[in-house]
């Protein structure tokens, strides 16, 4: 019996180092290397009759089978419903989770991302859009990681994507209110930066309505500064915008009959400042939510919302990385088929009892002011 081939023999033959002979035969994606001095290396260890010794293991383990999902803000219901959705189907799978909870910070996302090369999970989940300045990162990563991407269908992404049309939410929205007879009203929404365009969508969504009624400059759009997206969200960073602005638009005197939230969170904090002022919700201000998220159902609550199946798009983002991995480890024809997931869910108007028709056009309401 010959003696068995090393590393140290292919670096000799291949005319490199032991370390990178090491890399290249352990496909070590997060280094380097020219494809001259892979073929090199391949080659040498093909000709030398190289063999890679099996990895010892205690008896019974096994290799934890992980997917990673990215979080933008684990304090708002919504992304807890989605990482309900993908574990539900990860569990069945026998896949593990690792969350990674972002806070709408560029440096944490971008040092979350590079750790991925090393933490190696089977695939990746972005439950919202990715930040634009990492998107070349996250395509990189696609291309040996499977990566499914929950976001704003107007957003143009080479990544299979479980889609939300924003646009179309906004619109239920104001066609519902309109149908009420509210004419004047006021939409509430976090930081409509660039980073955010989803938010901007639903906006949009809503303001066409309005135009197309001739009635857009009867809408006042109360967006929160941008210092609140940059410096780390607090636990109640949305329910305090939707508390604040309401606020504001009462000391302005606005005679609006609604005021909308870009989402259940915002809604909350609208409803609570509301009861502070000793306005009745609906009779004196209807108020809208969306996201249906779970306290919306609450009888205290009872709130007026747009269900768009969030539960459902976590368990689609997973089923598609699922997939993902089924392809690869059976290659039709020892070739990878390369194929883009695209789903959407129709939103549906969930009516309760915080929207009711607008009061009657002169009659003010009291603002009782702390």
């Amino acid at each position: 019996m010959g003696k068995k081939v090393t590393s140290t023999d292919i670096a000799k033959a291949a005319g490199v180092s032991q370390s990178t002979v090491s890399m290249v035969l352990n496909k070590k994606h997060n280094v380097s290397f020219s494809r001259e001095t892979i073929d090199r290396v391949e080659a040498a260890a093909k000709e030398l009759g190289y063999s890679a010794p099996k990895r010892k293991t205690r008896k019974g383990a096994r290799k934890e089978k992980l997917l990673v999902v990215f979080c933008s803000n684990l304090t708002n219901p919504y992304y807890v419903m989605l990482l309900q959705g993908i574990e539900l189907r990860a569990k069945e799978q026998g896949f593990g989770l690792f969350v990674c909870n972002t806070q709408r910070d560029l440096k944490m996302e971008e040092r979350y991302l590079k750790m991925m090369w090393q933490l190696r999970p089977l695939g990746i989940i972005y439950t919202c859009n990715p930040s634009h300045c990492f998107m070349g990162l996250v395509k990189e990563l696609a291309e040996k990681i499977p990566v499914a991407v929950v976001n704003n269908q107007n957003e143009k992404l080479d990544v299979d994507a479980v889609e939300l049309d924003n646009s179309k939410l906004g619109s239920i929205m104001a066609e519902h209110l309109l149908e009420l007879g509210h004419r004047r009203v006021a939409y509430i929404a976090p930081p409509l930066t660039a980073r955010q365009k989803q938010r901007s969508k639903r906006v949009e969504g809503f303001l066409k309505v309005y135009e197309k009624a001739g009635l857009k400059d009867n809408v006042i759009i109360k967006a929160a500064r941008e210092e609140i997206d940059r410096d780390v969200a607090h636990i109640d960073s949305e329910y305090k915008i939707g508390y604040d602005l309401t606020w504001e638009l009462l000391r302005e005197e606005r005679d609006i009959t609604a005021i909308v939230g870009l989402n259940d969170m915002i809604a909350f904090g609208i409803l609570d400042a509301l009861h502070e002022a000793k306005l009745r919700v609906p009779a004196d201000m209807s108020v809208m939510g969306c996201d249906n998220t779970l306290f919306t159902r609450m009888h205290k609550v009872d709130l007026t919302t747009i269900e768009h199946f969030v539960i459902f798009k976590g368990r689609d983002a997973c089923d598609i990385i699922m997939k993902k991995i089924a392809s690869h480890n059976n290659p039709y024809s020892e070739i990878e088929p390369v194929s883009t997931y695209h789903v959407e869910y129709e939103p549906k108007l969930i009516v309760r009892g915080t929207t009711g028709y607008a009061r009657p056009s002169g009659r003010r309401v009291k603002r009782n002011k702390n």
